[in-house]
């Protein structure tokens, strides 16, 4: 009984708030300006989207993309004219076409140029290693002197 007693507290002092949430009713046109916001990236911030950003340019660029929409422009005509104002920068995903490339494939480059680097240094390790030498041969005296202290200890 005791147990249950602080569930029952926390119950009756969450269930009131639970009942204040509020439904949100997203129209079309609400998804498709955080569809497009999530793809162009905020100038001040610079590591959000639009989307996310609290900046007050960011509010700015979400208007002007609801407003676009409003107008009825597809979702390409309005990347084209943040394109327009901002450059390369804007988009979140940048174009693969010129420089570009360098940024898309620069990681697989980096990570095969890696593996083949410590693929030599492995090599050179394995390498390196020395070949297991055949004892030298013992000679007459000593090989009589280990066979008569072996036979002493038996």
């Amino acid at each position: 009984m005791f147990r249950l007693f602080p569930i029952l507290i926390v119950l009756c002092f969450v269930s009131p708030i639970a009942g204040m949430a509020k439904v949100v009713d997203e129209t079309e046109i609400d998804q498709k300006v955080r569809e497009i916001a999530k793809t162009l990236r905020c100038t001040v911030c610079q590591t959000e989207n639009i989307w996310e950003s609290g900046a007050p340019l960011a509010q700015q660029m979400r208007a002007a993309v609801r407003e676009r929409v409003m107008q009825g422009q597809s979702t390409e005509e309005i990347r084209a004219y943040f394109h327009s104002r901002y450059g390369d920068y804007i988009m979140m995903e940048p174009p693969k076409q010129g420089i570009n490339w360098l940024i898309w494939l620069a990681p697989f480059l980096l990570l095969f140029g890696g593996g083949a680097l410590l693929w030599r240094e492995i090599k050179g390790w394995v390498m390196k290693t020395p070949a297991p030498q055949t004892p030298p041969t013992l000679d007459e005296t000593s090989r009589r002197r280990i066979e008569r202290e072996l036979h002493e200890n038996q």
